[in-house]
């Protein structure tokens, strides 16, 4: 695996350490053995430099806008799959067969209700409580309810643990929106699509029928696949240092919720509405531009770039033409829509944000699709967090499977005091 070496001169030693190639992407120095050999540590804050894992799932190439899942670029799947078969893809490594993928969409269906005590959890939350926090509250808590589905170290118990959290995410997240609302809660119906039962759990009501608009299912399930992984992220590194301590995949995933919170991470399609709400009107677009061009200036244009790719994001060219079919569709006549439209068409041609490779990115089209469907800016994460969920529980898994795993434990550069001496109270 390594036929490359790679030399350290430190403290008058020359050290030699395997260089690892991956299937395809950088080689990766292993560096395993450095503080044994030397007492040093490298320094890696954010660990952007730094393999935590190895993985087989996704693999991204920032530079030339690159997204595969097992192989398969993300535009081929969010074309021609499902989210359902997307999960089956990341879980197993494999496009299922046409039996395969109904006996996984069956399971799936049928662990989508919540045990009925959970419903009084629910009311232990203020009615303003962010669905996030409720979310962070309610997916821990599954441990106490499945904990038949917990023993890490057996095969059965990781795939039924694994099944339920892709299941029940939707259903708890439509019931952290529908508790915010004070609307009641609307159970699965298991004659729907996983996407189309959770648009029916979110905006259906018990006092009418409610009829899936394919055009929503579609883009919604779209947006599903697009945010379904992406590597070694933060709440995704959070989801496995959480996972290496042995803890149950209920507590991991709630871990990786608590993280995905972030406004860096997973609140980046709420900021960039806000930020296309602040505009107001299209004719006010060329003033933020330039605002946005002027170092002096605080204002950011949100939606635009991403730290991982330089190039255009893949994710966003798959959702990017939903934005019409989904405003079309529900007949919507927004100006926050048109600003978006225009600045979208602005920034594209224009060579500032050209040369500086500044893309309208994922959470840009995803934010307005939300928004056009009618979900509340709050939600956007928890929908982030029902999406993520299946590359979690496939990162989590991998991680467990692997015999070369450790507890994670990120070394340090101490700059505090050095030794002292205790200085008893009537001393100081």
């Amino acid at each position: 695996m390594a036929d490359k070496l790679a030399k350290l001169d430190l403290g008058g030693k020359s050290l030699e350490y395997n260089v690892l190639e991956g299937s395809t992407g950088p080689d990766v120095i292993d560096i395993r053995k450095l503080y044994a050999q030397t007492g040093a540590f490298t320094f890696d804050p954010g660990f952007t430099s730094t393999a935590s894992c190895e993985s087989a799932l996704t693999y991204i190439d920032g530079d030339e806008g690159v997204l595969l899942h097992r192989g398969y670029p993300i535009g081929q799947l969010a074309e021609n799959s499902s989210f359902m078969e997307v999960s089956y893809l990341l879980l197993n490594g494999e496009l299922p067969s046409k039996d395969d993928l109904d006996d996984f969409t069956y399971t799936i269906t049928r662990h989508t209700m919540l045990h009925e005590q959970l419903m009084t959890f629910y009311r232990g939350f203020r009615r303003d409580a962010h669905p996030m926090a409720i979310m962070c509250g309610v997916v821990g808590a599954l441990s106490a309810f499945y904990h038949d589905s917990t023993d890490i170290s057996d095969p059965e118990h990781r795939k039924i643990s694994s099944h339920r959290l892709i299941a029940k995410m939707p259903t708890i997240a439509a019931m952290a929106y529908k508790y915010s609302v004070g609307q009641p809660f609307v159970y699965p119906d298991n004659n729907l699509s996983y996407t189309g039962n959770f648009l029916r759990m979110t905006f259906g009501v018990p006092a009418e029928e409610y009829v899936v608009n394919p055009i929503v299912e579609k883009a919604m399930d779209q947006i599903f696949i697009v945010h379904a992984d992406h590597e070694q992220n933060a709440s995704t590194s959070t989801v496995r240092l959480a996972g290496s301590s042995g803890a149950n995949p209920f507590a991991c995933i709630a871990a990786g919720i608590a993280c995905l919170w972030g406004p860096a991470h997973g609140g980046a399609n709420e900021a960039a509405l806000n930020m296309l709400r602040e505009i107001g009107t299209p004719d006010r677009i060329p003033h933020y531009i330039e605002r946005a061009k002027d170092k002096n200036d605080p204002f950011r244009l949100m939606g635009f770039g991403h730290r991982v790719y330089k190039n255009y994001d893949p994710r966003a060219t798959v959702i990017q033409g939903m934005v019409r079919d989904v405003l079309g569709s529900l007949g919507i006549n927004d100006p926050v829509f048109e600003v978006a439209l225009q600045l979208e068409e602005m920034a594209l041609n224009d060579p500032y944000f050209i040369e500086k490779k500044l893309f309208p990115n994922v959470d840009f089209y995803s934010g307005v699709i939300l928004s056009a469907i009618g979900f509340p800016t709050t939600m956007f994460t928890a929908l982030f967090a029902l999406a993520r969920t299946v590359g979690w529980v496939a990162q989590w898994n991998e991680m467990i499977s692997d015999p070369g795993q450790k507890i994670g434990r990120p070394r340090q550069l101490y700059t505090g005091p050095t030794q002292r001496d205790y200085i008893p109270l009537d001393r100081r």
